[in-house]
């Protein structure tokens, strides 16, 4: 579920950069060579797999832009969506959030969720918060 991951972050962080007056593209150079803060979390919700895609799409709506949307599986059965969400200290670490749905049963869908952010000097461990915070927002049990 990471392909791409690096490479949005590391676009992000670049953009953040040339936004402050630095340069973009150096800043982009750099978060290729840092380390990543990675939390994944698998839930099972309450809802049919359909209404259990809504769901995830409403709360990472709410997080931030969608950057990917794909339906999977050999029957449809599973459907990925990614956002970019700001994370750490004032938002302001870009952290990729990707959800992955699939059909556990009639009245009930499998979610993983998996957030990563870029780690600097100063560990904000944003990719693990993000993760939690959202997992709290989506519902559901732990598996």
């Amino acid at each position: 579920m990471d392909e791409g991951e690096d490479q949005i972050l590391a676009d992000e962080l670049a953009a953040l950069g040339a936004l402050s007056g630095g340069s973009g593209r150096l800043t982009g150079f750099v978060a290729k060579l840092m380390k990543k803060n990675v939390h994944e979390i698998d839930l099972v919700v309450p809802l049919p797999f359909d209404e259990a895609v809504k769901h995830v799409g409403r709360v990472l709506g709410g997080a931030g832009p969608t950057v990917g949307a794909m339906r999977a599986g050999d029957a449809g059965d599973q459907e990925m969506i990614r956002v970019v969400t700001g994370g750490g200290a004032g938002g302001l670490n870009p952290v990729v959030v990707t959800v992955l749905v699939t059909k556990a049963a009639e009245d009930s869908s499998a979610v993983k969720l998996r957030a990563a952010a870029k780690e600097g000097l100063v560990k904000q461990r944003a990719g693990e918060k993000t993760a939690t915070h959202l997992a709290a927002l989506l519902g559901g049990r732990s598996t």
